[in-house]
């Protein structure tokens, strides 16, 4: 059976004679989510507390200065990325808990115990822990901090590791 065999085409999109050939279609795609970015007052210290707390190697500093902006990609020890953004024209709106839209990054970092000990060195650096360390009721073993521009950050424990 020929999976890509279409009935039509756009630009965009390809039209699949049924959805048995859709869905095989997808089944032979790899996806993942490649980074998430996020718009940051100052851009270095929040680089800074990526790499001290969570271990993240920067690449190069991206600089665009016809539009204000500049950037790091910041990787981390399975690949994840997460590009920290900043520009010289931002609205900076206060961060409520709850509302529409992304609202924290999660990272996993072990066992409870590393939960544990990431939790009480950020906040003995002075950051606010908001949440935990505590077992949700879904089962997490988690903390949630507060990065210096109000960014809530997870800290999980990883439930392959009795967390």
């Amino acid at each position: 059976m020929d999976i890509l065999k279409s009935v039509g085409k756009t630009k965009d999109k390809v039209y699949f004679e049924n959805n048995a050939n859709l869905e095989q279609y997808w089944k032979v795609k790899i996806m993942r989510i490649d980074h998430v970015a996020m718009y940051v007052n100052n851009l270095e210290k929040e680089k800074k507390f990526f790499e001290i707390y969570f271990d993240a190697k920067p690449g190069d500093k991206y600089v665009h200065e016809e539009i204000g902006f500049r950037s790091y990609f910041l990787e981390f020890q399975d690949g994840a990325r997460l590009e920290l953004m900043n520009n010289t024209e931002m609205d900076d709106v206060e961060k409520y808990r709850k509302r529409t839209g992304f609202i924290h990054i999660a990272f996993t970092v072990g066992g409870k115990e590393d939960v544990d000990r990431i939790t009480e060195k950020i906040k003995n650096d002075g950051y606010e822990v908001i949440s935990g360390p505590r077992t949700t009721g879904d089962g997490y073993y988690e903390s949630c901090i507060l990065d210096s521009e109000g960014n809530q950050i997870e800290i999980t424990a990883d439930t392959y590791l009795g967390g």
